[in-house]
């Protein structure tokens, strides 16, 4: 399976998990390094793959679930091609990141939402680091500084549909 391709086969999914979980099994508290490898493997971490990590590491499902769904960093879809994370943290916010999460909302971007094509999924976070250069987004992992509506736009041409 290629990053992404979540939309295989239960069995596919199945065979991604137990090789992950053989992989970490010797490791202290293995579920969130798990949780990781799967959704970089499968680019989510599906419904499916809760059970048979649950049985993997006796766990209960109710166990998996309620990490999978506390932490934002796991999806239970494919993220879209394009990944924009917005930060909203104090100091981002009192330099206008507020009006970064309008303009995407405008482009039809919903905060946690992809697009209907797939291209782009807008995060929020509550901190990338870049604190003295606020507001701050990242696109597929490159940081961008002093972000404002119309930098924002420039981030994201070509990418939104």
């Amino acid at each position: 399976m290629t990053p992404g391709s979540a939309g295989g086969t239960a069995a596919s999914v199945e065979q991604v998990v137990r090789t992950v979980a053989a992989d970490h099994r010797e490791h202290r508290g293995p579920l969130l390094p798990i949780l990781h490898a799967v959704q970089a493997e499968l680019g989510c971490v599906p419904q499916e793959a809760v059970a048979v990590l649950a049985d993997e590491l006796n766990l209960s499902r109710a166990d998996v679930h309620g990490v999978v769904t506390f932490y934002h960093d796991f999806r239970r879809e494919p993220a879209g091609r394009t990944t924009v994370r917005i930060c909203r943290a104090e100091a981002c916010q009192a330099l206008g990141a507020e009006d970064l999460m309008d303009y995407a909302r405008e482009a039809g971007l919903q905060p946690g939402g992809t697009t209907a094509d797939g291209s782009v999924t807008v995060e929020q976070v509550f901190c990338l680091g870049n604190c003295a250069l606020g507001p701050s987004a990242e696109m597929n992992g490159r940081l961008y500084g002093r972000v404002d509506t119309a930098r924002l736009g420039a981030i994201l041409k070509g990418t939104v549909s």
